[in-house]
């Protein structure tokens, strides 16, 4: 008793300083995919990019990222969570280099590209080294609203650091930042993380079923990017998505016949896993999406700069951060994750309907910041629940798993929104403009339409989450289950 009593804060202080490692280098990651937002007028003039092929800037990235996420995750889980991040977080901070170096439009998206994957291994076993780091109900979900925080503030903080980079400096140093963030964090991951060893290829090295579902994500994810300029009804998106959810099919039924699977389908089975990856989907989507369409808003009607943009989102970050850091673990472990979801869900959905409302002569302290401050109170609250719902179902050797399958959803999510609402958008408010509407005019119009359009996904999460996660009882996967997972987890005695 003597000597174990001193050797306690040393290990749960190493836990904390290792959290606060890994949600570095998911905050560097996060913002990556807000902060060039900002930057893209300058580094279109700089290096002669059209305005169509100025999208791919930011789309590079998201395809690379959405693609590998759920590879990455399992692969964690095989040959080692510590190994994956370590690996990913190189290959971001180099192509974070090379991006910042760039002086030719291929070398740019090339680098972007290759961004997205060294972001995606990084983040998709974050999850999986929290949950099994931090195995105490409270200090897990202690530990998963600090990182929920990162997750959903950070890319209104990308927005502030992108205009404040690019108008104090230039756009180059959006990506040089990483360099020390990345650098810095590496070292700290080798000296705080634990390494372990993973399951081994043999446990589940699916090549084919990671083929299918790359293949799946990478073109879904491309499909809804292009519509934006193709349309939702062209020859290239109906093709492209007919490709994809081939893709998918044939990794489902993949998955559900080979004996050491990708994705093994038992994690469906809990009802937590399924509902809360579905809510998140859908909360993401108008999240995101509220962002793309807000920032329009700001700088075409209300005149706001880059820097003022980025400041304009504040009261977002400043709520999620609120929320995670004071009132997530409290109300969490008082009420349950699903009651505090349900809330939260609640709190968007008025968010929306009051933002859903924006006039042409809006004032920014009594139109905009109150429903993004509401909405930030409910990102930080949501966001936790939705994770330790969505972690909740997994095993020790899953965990990497249902990490990369949360973040997957995430991403997808993001992507499907931005990609909707822009669409409902500009249609609109090209309607609008042929009726003979001013610019600003038009764009409020199509920006209200696109926001009821949020309005509606948030309904939908709240319906699933009423109904699918509506059981009170503990969301852990049956001792049958946990058994079965072991066993699978083995490798053969040959």
């Amino acid at each position: 008793m003597t000597h174990a009593s001193p050797t306690l804060p040393v290990a749960r202080d190493d836990r904390w300083l290792a959290l606060a490692v890994l949600c570095a280098g998911m905050l560097m990651i996060v913002l990556d995919a807000t902060i060039v937002n900002v930057a893209l007028p300058a580094i279109q003039r700089d290096l002669g990019f059209s305005q169509s092929t100025l999208a791919w800037v930011v789309n590079a990235y998201l395809i690379a990222f959405g693609g590998v996420l759920l590879l990455a995750g399992r692969l964690g889980d095989l040959v080692g969570r510590r190994r994956i991040f370590l690996v990913g977080l190189t290959v971001f901070t180099v192509a974070s280099l090379v991006c910042g170096v760039s002086d030719s439009r291929e070398t740019l998206i090339a680098a972007r590209f290759i961004q997205g994957f060294g972001g995606a291994m990084t983040s998709a076993v974050i999850l999986g080294m929290i949950v099994t780091m931090f195995t105490g109900a409270r200090e897990r979900t202690r530990a998963i609203s600090l990182y929920s925080f990162v997750a959903s503030a950070g890319a209104s903080i990308g927005l502030l650091a992108g205009g404040i980079l690019t108008e104090a400096l230039n756009w180059h140093w959006i990506f040089f930042v990483n360099l020390p963030i990345g650098i810095v964090t590496a070292f700290l991951a080798l000296r705080l993380i634990e390494d372990d060893e993973g399951l081994g290829l043999s446990a589940g090295a699916d090549v084919l079923g990671a083929i299918l579902v790359t293949c799946a994500l990478m073109i879904g994810v491309l499909t809804i990017i292009r519509t934006s300029d193709v349309g939702w009804r062209s020859i290239e998106t109906l093709v492209t998505g007919a490709t994809a959810l081939l893709a998918f099919i044939a990794f489902v039924v993949r998955e559900a016949r080979i004996t050491n699977p990708l994705l093994p389908l038992r994690i469906f089975r809990s009802r937590a896993v399924t509902g809360a990856n579905v809510v998140m989907l859908l909360l993401v989507a108008g999240f995101f999406g509220t962002f793309f369409i807000g920032s329009l808003y700001l700088e075409r009607v209300l005149r706001f700069d880059a820097l003022g943009i980025g400041l304009g989102f504040l009261p977002v970050s400043l709520s999620v951060g609120l929320m995670s850091f004071a009132f997530a673990e409290p109300l969490i472990t008082r009420f349950g994750h699903r009651a505090v979801l349900r809330g939260s869900l609640g709190l968007v959905f008025v968010a929306l309907l009051w933002l859903a409302r924006l006039p042409v002569d809006a004032t920014y302290l009594v139109d905009v910041a109150p429903s993004l401050a509401l909405i930030g109170i409910g990102a930080g609250l949501g966001f936790p629940s939705i994770v330790g719902l969505a972690m909740s179902g997994a095993t020790n050797s899953d965990a990497g798993l249902a990490s990369g399958l949360v973040n997957t959803t995430r991403m997808v999510g993001g992507s499907l929104g931005l990609a909707v609402m822009a669409s409902i958008a500009t249609t609109r408010g090209a309607a609008l403009a042929d009726a003979g509407a001013d610019g600003a005019a038009a764009l409020a119009g199509g920006s209200q339409l696109a926001l009821v359009f949020a309005a509606g996904l948030i309904v939908g999460a709240i319906g699933v989450a009423c109904t699918v996660l509506r059981s009170d009882r503990p969301t852990q996967l049956s001792r049958v289950d946990e058994v079965t997972a072991d066993v699978e987890a083995m490798p053969d005695a040959a």
